[in-house]
């Protein structure tokens, strides 16, 4: 499986020539725009920074509700949640993504507020990959984001929504996050793709952003 950052929560996967971007960006972040071309494309919640999907080029199908999608290829499981710690009274709902790609299962927490009930978490363990905020103030913080993680226990964890040199966010940068590991099970990338199944040795993956 192929997964590629494009900046923020943002991200093409891509497994068997199926491709999924989620959350799509506006041009007011700084990040390059979208120029990949997906089947399926996710959107955890209604602001800017998440749901640029006119921005995006070729033919695809749009999930951006709790009925989620399923067909002969894909099933893409919308799990509610909110984007802060009042249910939702501070910045609304979001939509937590748990997809099925073949043999593949992988969870795009979204901007996830809040800490998650173990009927959830028992949903999401042992899934090959997890995509989660970290950066804090309009998701949950490093802290948050780390217990969630070890609960959660997927094969690969990607960092995303944290402060980078060109966002000026008032979140936390990602090393918050991955200050909490041992080095041994981190690894900066230095890119902003990778290939999953050659990261078997490592817990938690940063990448560049494209």
């Amino acid at each position: 499986m192929k997964v590629k950052w494009w900046g923020h929560s943002s991200f093409l996967i891509e497994h068997n020539g199926i491709k999924i971007i989620t959350d799509p960006y506006d041009d007011s972040l700084p990040y390059q725009k979208i120029t990949d071309k997906a089947d399926y494309v996710t959107v955890s919640h209604g602001h800017f920074d998440h749901n640029a999907v006119e921005r995006l080029d070729g033919d695809f199908k749009v999930i951006d509700s709790s009925k989620g999608f399923k067909n002969n290829e894909i099933e893409i499981e919308a799990i509610k949640s909110y984007h802060d710690s009042h249910q939702g009274e501070d910045r609304g709902e979001n939509l937590i993504y748990l997809i099925q790609l073949e043999d593949k299962k992988i969870c795009h927490l979204g901007d996830l507020g809040h800490d998650l009930d173990n009927k959830v978490i028992n949903k999401l363990k042992n899934i090959d990959l997890l995509l989660i905020p970290v950066g804090g103030n309009y998701t949950i913080d490093a802290e948050m984001a780390y217990r969630l993680a070890e609960k959660i226990n997927a094969k690969l964890t990607i960092p995303m929504h944290f402060k980078t040199d060109i966002l000026d966010f008032p979140i936390t940068g990602v090393n918050k996050f991955t200050d909490k590991y041992a080095k041994t099970e981190v690894e900066f990338a230095h890119k902003s793709e990778i290939n999953t199944e050659k990261m078997k040795n490592k817990k938690v993956i940063v990448l560049d952003y494209n």
